[in-house]
């Protein structure tokens, strides 16, 4: 018996491997915030007997069994980190209209660097052969060319919502009458000059991409590649998938078609790490709760100004509540007695801790869904990108209120806590977190089962909407309505004709008659 069990056992292992993908990951930005949605699918692959290769600039601590890095770290500039509160708090002023084209700009610096280090040669070796490429879709193709030696289908993933620029790949309908743009801190129903302001924008954005950025893509690509290689736009409308970092429940109900699916939260574990015994501490000891604040990876809360830090904390020393709040430094000036700092902080197990009562954020999409999740009601203070739809879509859920940075004085702080401190919108935060859970599967399984099922039907055209190889003029049906107005001017026209000599016969009978 144990001989037929070992042979069942091979067989089953054997038929595994048979089985197991050869997937490229391909994830340039250098931004740490949006590689932690890309690294738990990538690991997951890998966890169920993938074989994964993964182009970052942020390889692993710790090796993962059938997972390999191809590290580009150091080939782009890091130059938000540079950057301070105060940078953001000026820059925000003018944002809503320039952040796309900043964005869009630096990613040029990402391609330049990257092909220059000449660390992607690796991928292109005779021993590498890959079944499926994942690339990250932000703001630039200029990597997605690398499947024109590969010839292999092409998913794309992104960290976010959809940018504006992504609709037209994947054959989306845009309506910018009630599809409000990322960047844009409009609510659910727009009034006439926010949907005015949504329509210019959007149209500008997917102007500036497809006419400049994809052309300095496809200049970067060709220079690499030393040939005349198809423009960019045409490997990004050959993407098989798209998995999107967004749910309806929170980023408003999308006209998707099926290969373009909402996996917002992937990034969320399965289980909960334990909390640093000094943290969990402050926390079980604090009978009336904790409130965390953190503003996330980019900015740095130690480069706030003086005048919002200090009224900030004199409206922490008002509160019964204990303040958990994550601070570079060692030191903070004023802080008072139920205030605790840390560098750093891990954020989903303190969110996940049932006496946690209130979150302030900056809006970052990912701490923005663990709160969701958690159902912890939210103090958003957005700085810059897509933090404004984000923090506008928390309030329209009812998951917080929002206050920026350059509104904060005492009192207005002070009472925007009581508003999310009181039971009623912790009622609502929880109602919210109840929807964002409702779903027939996790995001992860989600995620991996779409992958796989690409690779199982060889790409899967059949998901794709045919709106993706037709030309503008014909999904806008400019022909036919140009074919009905020709029509109908040319029916008119005859009808004109035939009216205006059957009135001239009549006319030139009764005249005859009356002679």
């Amino acid at each position: 018996m144990r001989f037929f069990w070992n042979i069942l056992c091979l067989l089953c292992t054997v038929l595994s491997l048979s089985q197991a993908l050869r997937i490229l990951g391909v994830f340039p930005h250098s931004g740490i915030s949006h590689f932690v949605v890309m690294r738990p699918l990538m690991k997951e692959l890998a966890k169920r007997g993938h074989e994964v290769t993964v182009v970052s600039h942020f390889p692993l601590d710790k090796p993962v069994p059938r997972y390999k890095d191809i590290s580009i770290a150091g080939t782009a500039p890091l130059i938000i980190e540079k950057m301070s509160m105060q940078d953001f708090y000026d820059f925000s002023r003018i944002s809503l209209y320039v952040t796309p084209f900043v964005v869009t700009g630096f990613g040029e610096s990402v391609c330049r660097g990257a092909y220059a280090s000449n660390k992607l040669d690796e991928i292109f070796e005779s021993s590498h052969k890959y079944d499926l490429m994942i690339a990250e879709m932000f703001n630039s193709d200029c990597f997605l060319p690398i499947n024109h030696k590969l010839n292999i289908p092409i998913i794309g993933m992104s960290s976010s919502a959809l940018l504006p620029w992504m609709y037209g790949r994947f054959g989306i309908p845009t309506n910018p009458s009630y599809m409000t743009n990322i960047i844009l801190d409009h609510p659910k129903r727009l009034s006439f000059v926010q949907r005015l302001e949504n329509t210019v924008i959007t149209g500008l954005e997917r102007l500036f991409f497809y006419q400049w950025r994809n052309r300095r893509d496809t200049q970067i690509a060709r220079s690499y590649f030393k040939e005349d290689i198809p423009h960019v736009s045409e490997f990004a409308k050959n993407a098989s998938l798209m998995l999107v970092n967004s749910h309806f429940t929170l980023n408003n109900a999308q006209t998707y078609p099926p290969n373009v699916i909402e996996v917002g939260g992937i990034h969320l574990p399965e289980k909960n790490e334990t909390l640093p015994k000094n943290i969990l501490k402050f926390i079980e000891e604090s009978p009336h709760g904790v409130i965390f604040f953190s503003l996330g990876s980019t900015v740095k809360s130690t480069t706030m100004p003086a005048r919002e830090r200090e009224q900030i904390l004199s409206a922490f020393a008002r509160l019964p509540q204990r303040v958990l709040w994550k601070w570079e430094s060692d030191t903070m000036p004023g802080k008072p007695d139920n205030v605790m700092i840390q560098k750093w902080m891990p954020q989903f197990d303190i969110l996940s801790h049932p006496n946690v009562v209130a979150f302030i954020c900056h809006g970052g999409l990912l701490g923005v869904q663990e709160a969701v999740y958690n159902g912890v009601p939210m103090l958003v203070m957005p700085q810059h990108g897509d933090q404004h739809t984000n923090a506008k879509a928390v309030e329209d859920n009812g998951g917080g209120i929002v206050l920026y940075l350059k509104d904060v004085t005492l009192e207005r702080f002070y009472q925007s806590l009581q508003t999310i401190l009181h039971p009623e919108f912790k009622a609502k935060a929880k109602a919210l977190s109840e929807r964002f859970r409702d779903r027939p599967n996790s995001p992860m399984d989600t995620a991996v089962y779409w992958v796989e099922y690409v690779a199982r039907h060889k790409g899967a055209p059949h998901i794709k909407t045919a709106a993706v190889d037709m030309p503008s003029y014909q999904y806008l049906l400019l022909d036919v309505y140009a074919f009905l107005l020709a029509s109908s001017v040319i029916a008119v026209y005859i009808w004109y004709r035939i009216t205006r000599s059957l009135l001239k016969c009549m006319f030139v009978k009764k005249k005859v008659k009356q002679n």
